[in-house]
């Protein structure tokens, strides 16, 4: 009989889902597989203008259907299936859903099929920025603060102001909306194949980050706190949750549907889940007081400290600090840039847009033509650019640009905010502005250290995850020169699904804790990018340039 114990990560992003198959005994992969939600590529149910960012469960569950099956067949089929041991699940977050009191999402209900409303809100999300508002100045009213353990300031990025801004636009949804869930939460019950969602585990990671939860408070801020905000909230906090639970535990076993639906057994673990941050720094091996910073869309900042170092500090201004949200045991502390990959994503559509909207219409080429030319260029813009943009002197008075593509995530949320680029001229370039927004994006990343550092909690490292981390050596070596210290990359390409193999194999009880799987199963560093001096002080004069930049754009966006 074989020995063999193998596990399952998900790792659920923005664009896509992706499994990977692996080996408890050294975290070897066996088999990787993706799956690009086809509603969200066609764009539907989104509106980037009005900053609406939407998802069908059905490309969650077709997604999770495809990748599991495909990981399974390509590592070798029924032997492979036969040692799966366990299951465990990361999300973006906060990207929450209305369901029923069944648990199921309100898009998968007769008559709700294409009301975005009824779908998950992604993390992208922020039509609720009114409503982050009204709960960060019903906050000051009350003698506890409920705000402390997520930096003082609640973002429209989050649960309650998603939930919020969706009861009072959508009376249909506020009729039939018996709970609202996290889709870290989501995906281990429809997999335990739940039927009550007052069963349902909720993450201890997106509960505490997100959701206000705080073991302080004995659970949620009271039913006060929210019906005296809006009368929509009222009763909600009944239909929540007062426990919560870190993701070394097991949420369930794999339930008869999916189980026969997957080809696995009735017997494999399903753990409880968490945002693809947390798992992701576990899968990169943090380390205590070393940032992990997972880049893609967006960056996640995790950091995580012995819980007897901060006790009695409260960091301002960051995205929560949650005793057993990363490793259980330890506080972990999180903060990010609400665009970072997205910057560059957006530069290169803004470059693209000739080719989408001209070339098919030329009477040179066939459709056939143009459609490879567009994919080609597409492909190429950005590591061309990043060429191109390395060979520029460094210049004090060079185009600069502010990160806020998307608002800002930390330090201090404040998602209405604006980008901007100053310093152009008839020379600016393709090139130059891709500097701007790339050297940007990096000042973005310095101002968090900063504020880590200010507050007490000592940056001691940087450990970079992530697509922008693996693919983007010129954006790293920016990096590291802005922040003046070293970064070690993670040497696994699919990080976070990585993490989540290390928590399954924690939750199936194969390792005691989850230190232990990372010792066992993570790989170490195959990069390091070291800071070059030379470079220190026209970074720093061009930093303090950004922060002043970004303070005006501040007053002129708080006075309208």
């Amino acid at each position: 009989m074989s020995n063999d114990q193998f596990v399952i990560g998900v790792d659920y992003g923005t664009d896509s889902v992706r499994s990977v198959i692996v080996d408890t005994a050294n975290g070897r992969e066996l088999a990787s597989s993706v799956f690009v939600y086809p509603r969200w590529r066609e764009g539907l149910y989104c509106n980037a203008a009005q900053n609406q960012f939407r998802q069908h469960p059905l490309d969650y569950i077709e997604g999770l259907d495809f990748t599991i099956k495909d990981c399974i067949k390509k590592a070798g089929g029924a032997h492979v299936a036969a040692a799966i041991r366990a299951i465990s699940v990361d999300t973006t977050g906060s990207t929450p859903v209305g369901v029923n009191e069944h648990g199921v999402p309100l898009a998968l209900l007769p008559g709700f099929e294409n009301n975005p409303n009824a779908m998950f809100v992604l993390w992208k999300d922020h039509t609720g920025v009114k409503e982050a508002a009204d709960i960060n100045e019903h906050a000051t009213k009350f003698d506890i603060n409920y705000l402390q353990y997520v930096g003082g300031i609640y973002s429209s990025e989050w649960f309650w102001a998603k939930l919020l801004h969706i009861l009072r636009v959508d009376e249909k949804i506020r009729s039939v909306c018996y709970s609202w869930v996290e889709h870290c939460d989501w995906i281990p019950f429809l997999l335990c194949g739940g039927t009550h969602v007052a069963d349902m585990k909720r993450s201890r990671c997106a509960a505490g980050h997100k959701g206000l939860w705080a073991a302080e408070y004995g659970g949620l801020p009271p039913e006060e706190f929210f019906s005296s905000l809006d009368p929509v909230l009222k009763g909600f906090t009944s239909r929540l949750y007062k426990d919560t639970y870190t993701s070394d535990q097991a949420a369930g076993t794999l339930s008869p549907e999916w189980s026969i639906r997957l080809g696995l057994g009735e017997d494999v673990i399903i753990g409880v889940g968490a945002f693809d941050a947390h798992m992701g720094a576990v899968g990169g091996q943090i380390e205590p007081y070393h940032l992990s910073k997972v880049m893609g869309t967006s960056t996640c900042d995790m950091l995580v400290a012995p819980t007897t170092d901060m006790q009695g500090k409260l960091i301002k201004g960051i995205c929560g600090q949650v005793d057993g949200s990363v490793i259980p045991g330890m506080l972990g502390l999180e903060a990010g840039q609400s665009a970072f990959g997205d910057t560059y994503a957006w530069f290169k559509n803004l470059l693209l847009w000739p080719l989408d909207e001209l070339l098919a219409q030329s009477p040179i080429i066939n459709e056939e033509t143009a459609e490879a030319l567009r994919n080609e260029m597409a492909v190429k813009i950005i590591p061309e650019l990043s060429r191109q943009a390395a060979l520029l002197p460094l210049d004090e008075d060079a185009e600069l640009s502010v990160d806020w593509l998307n608002g800002r995530r930390t330090p201090d949320a404040n998602q209405a905010l604006k980008s901007a680029i100053t310093g152009l001229s008839l020379g600016s370039d393709a090139p130059r502005i891709f500097r701007a927004l790339a050297e940007s994006t990096c000042f973005g990343a310095k101002s968090i250290v900063d504020r880590f550092n200010s507050e007490g909690v000592p940056v001691k490292g940087l450990i970079g995850i992530g697509g922008v981390a693996k693919k983007s050596p010129y954006i790293m070596q920016m990096m590291a020169d802005v922040l003046q210290m070293p970064i070690r990359i993670h040497q696994f390409e699919h990080t976070c699904a990585l993490g989540a193999a290390m928590f399954a194999a924690t939750a199936a009880g194969i390792y005691p804790n989850v230190e232990e799987a990372m010792a066992a199963m993570g790989g170490g560093f195959d990069k390091e990018y070291q800071p070059n001096k030379e470079n220190f002080d026209i970074y720093d004069s061009r930093y303090q340039k950004y922060i002043n930049m970004g303070k005006y754009i501040e007053q002129h966006t708080k006075n309208g």
